[in-house]
């Protein structure tokens, strides 16, 4: 009898770990969902800009150069004015008179002349201003408050702007100011040159014969110490006056009424602050030959000043001054506010990680 064959029983093999989380792996990803497509250039671009505190950079940078070309004539008078000392009549206290006298010699070049360096100037410098006013205002207050900023830290906040603006800026604003009253007929500075040198000339000449990199910053003190308040007060005013002029139930007053704000807010701002500008004007031409200034300080300044011009010295040229405030601060403001909400409008709808 022979031996029955047995046919071997075959048994499925266990999976293995490898083999389970092979599995696994496979499974998520066929029910994971693709990851977003990649945000364009463009809208990535869109997504900086919209940034509140870039658009607010980008936005006064705007504001600064329509403001300062159209009170340009205005304000290169106010420093005229600043810079002559008693006694000294070539322009008169007469805005009008003083504005023919200059058109008469130089003609609409005399107008604008500065104006170029004062854009310069201004672009960053007002950049600087709104951009960091709105940092601070959103990463220091308003983060610690989670409220509506109060007068008093507007006040603060503006005027930390100003100091940094100022720092950032300082060499240009001194440049300018050479370059206003350079070809200005002044008898004390003798004959006018043939060509007059330009920005980089003057600021160049100023480093090599007057002290190197301090004769770039010679009055930044009385600058600082105007400035700061001066920004505080123009920021704070605003704000209170915008939202005074705002009716009930309307969250953006009209373009009018955002004019009247910047009108008012640079008046304010001015009037309390202007000795300061004058000092700083000073100082910017203690070095000049024959311009007869030589003050050892800012209360040397002041007394003589004082002593030899009267309090009224320290407000010389604030008529053609508060003659530009409205137009300039209105412009400025107008322009910043327009500016700053086409920028914001073009948030994306999604932030995208990379702009978060």
């Amino acid at each position: 009898m022979s031996a029955t064959k047995q046919t071997p029983q075959l048994h499925a093999a266990a999976p293995s770990p490898a083999d389970v989380m092979r599995d696994s792996s496979e499974l998520t990803a066929t029910t994971t969902p693709p990851p977003p497509p990649k945000p364009s250039t463009t809208e990535q671009f869109k997504g900086l800009i919209s940034d509140p505190v870039v658009a607010a950079f980008c936005a006064g940078g705007v504001a600064g150069a329509v403001s300062r070309t159209v009170v340009s004539p205005l304000e290169r008078l106010k420093i005229l004015f600043q810079v002559q000392s008693a006694g000294r009549n070539a322009y008169q206290l007469s805005v009008g008179k003083a504005l023919a006298k200059m058109w008469k010699e130089e003609g609409w070049r005399g107008f604008m002349r500065g104006n170029g360096t004062n854009c310069i100037r201004i672009v960053p410098y007002s950049a600087v201003q709104f951009g960091s006013y709105n940092f601070y205002k959103r990463s220091i207050f308003e983060r610690f408050s989670g409220d509506t900023l109060t007068p008093f830290a507007r006040l603060i906040c503006g005027g930390m702007a100003g100091i940094t603006s100022v720092s950032f800026t300082y060499p240009l604003d001194i440049v300018r100011t050479r370059l206003s009253i350079q070809s200005a007929s002044f008898a004390e500075l003798g004959a006018r040159p043939k060509r007059l040198p330009g920005m980089w000339e003057t600021m160049v000449m100023m480093y090599r014969t007057e002290g190197g990199f301090v004769a770039l910053y010679r009055g930044i003190v009385p600058t600082v110490a105007g400035v700061a308040p001066y920004v505080g007060l123009n920021f704070m005013t605003y704000e209170y006056v915008r939202q005074y002029l705002t009716l009930d139930g309307d969250q953006n007053p009209s373009a009018a009424r955002k004019l009247l704000a910047g009108a008012v807010s640079g008046a304010v701002a001015q009037t309390f602050t202007y000795p300061f500008d004058v000092l700083r004007r000073r100082f910017q031409i203690n070095t000049m030959s024959g311009m007869g200034y030589q003050y050892k300080s800012i209360f040397d300044a002041v007394r003589v000043i004082v002593s030899q011009e009267g309090i009224k010295g320290m407000y010389k040229g604030i008529v053609p001054n508060l003659l530009k405030v409205a137009p300039s601060m209105a412009s400025s403001w107008l322009s910043f506010e327009l500016c700053r909400d086409f920028l914001v409008s073009l948030k994306p709808p999604e932030e995208t990680p990379l702009l978060q």
